[in-house]
């Protein structure tokens, strides 16, 4: 097996919240690979069908039903648990539902972080917290260049700023309290529109792509022209594990934060991204796929990250080119949908992939 991370995760008590989730999952059986023990927080398994049920994670990790909004129940298991890494992911992920329940949206992302926070600066043991939000939490003018770490946060719609007020406050966190605890270390982590095999949420591109053709009809999308910085799952998975490694080892970057996204050269259109999944999926060309109905909501044209913080304080880059992204992602639904019974092997086999692909290219966190 191929040594990464130092080895840094190898029989560690690590907490994802939201291991129920698309991301979440991905990232919870992958840390299963690098032999941690794994538990998981999360409100609910969030779609059916949903990753976490078709990889078995139940059996493989502990996990505990929880919402983040409940403090108590919350503060009780992470101290509890008493875990070496939180990768905190457990959020409302979806723009449009930040219209038709604002305040919930607000309650977990905002006030579920904090209540994470919280309860870790009553640890005593040595800690690493990598919390995740969003690209979505810079104010987007639509410039051309990337967002910096350092840019204006804010947001024209709920979820943007749900995210920028949980960024505000994982800062304020940080200089109020965690910075002054020996035991503990923290870093926030952004990154852009995320895809790959085992995403069933509603109102995302791909897996309403893959909805409507398994049952023969036009997906139906908004802006086709739009642009995001999309990645495979697996390549801010990469960068997550990589700073929790480095803050793991050395208090030098504890407080920072972080990009990771595709190389600022690589953006691609709505368009592009479904052009691309077609093609993997042989779809006929007798029939029109691809149907466009007028907005409902705001949503940004434009939105790209500069990941240079990340290049150079953890030599990260990102693995795949657009065509192998696409191919992880278009084979592993393909896979699902044609009868594959061990889908949690050919997780595994696609992490291999990646993992390998990563050893060719001699990046750092393959060490």
């Amino acid at each position: 097996m191929i040594f990464m991370f130092n080895n840094i995760y190898k029989g560690k008590r690590v907490l994802v919240t939201g291991n129920t989730g698309f991301k979440g999952s991905w990232i919870s059986l992958w840390l299963k690979e690098l032999g941690a023990q794994v538990f998981g927080i999360s409100n609910a398994v969030p779609t059916e069908p949903a990753m976490f049920n078709v990889l078995a994670l139940g059996d493989l990790i502990e996990h505990h039903f929880i919402d983040v909004r409940d403090a108590k129940p919350l503060s009780d298991c992470i101290l509890q648990i008493q875990p070496d890494f939180i990768f905190h992911l457990a959020a409302q992920p979806i723009v449009g539902t930040s219209y038709s329940d604002p305040v919930g949206t607000i309650a977990t992302n905002t006030m579920g972080t904090v209540h994470v926070l919280d309860a870790a600066r009553n640890l005593s043991k040595n800690c690493v917290l990598v919390m995740i939000t969003s690209d979505k939490c810079y104010e987007n003018v639509e410039w051309l260049y990337g967002y910096r770490e350092v840019d204006r946060l804010g947001g024209k719609d709920i979820y943007s700023a749900s995210k920028a007020a949980a960024e505000v406050l994982i800062y304020s966190y940080f200089h109020s309290f965690i910075k002054h605890k020996s035991n503990l270390r923290m870093v926030s982590v952004r990154a852009g529109n995320v895809i790959g095999g085992g995403d069933w949420a509603e109102k995302r591109l791909v897996p309403d792509c893959i909805r409507a053709w398994t049952k023969e009809e036009p997906v139906v999308i908004r802006h086709p022209a739009s642009t995001r910085p999309w990645q495979h799952v697996l390549e801010p998975i990469s960068g997550y594990l990589s700073v929790g490694q480095h803050l793991a080892e050395s208090e030098k970057l504890n407080g920072e934060a972080f990009n990771f996204g595709p190389p600022s050269d690589q953006v691609f259109s709505v368009k592009e991204v479904l052009d691309a999944i077609a093609l993997n999926w042989k779809l006929s060309t007798s029939k029109e796929w691809v149907k466009v109905e007028t907005g409902t909501f705001h949503e940004a044209g434009l939105l790209k990250l500069s990941c240079e913080k990340a290049n150079f304080h953890l030599q990260w880059r990102p693995v795949l080119d657009f065509d192998q992204m696409m191919s992880f992602t278009s084979s592993w639904y393909w896979e699902y949908y044609h009868g594959n019974q061990d889908m949690t092997g050919y997780t595994q086999r696609q992490i291999a992939t990646y993992i390998s692909l990563a050893e060719k290219r001699n990046l750092a966190w393959i060490q």
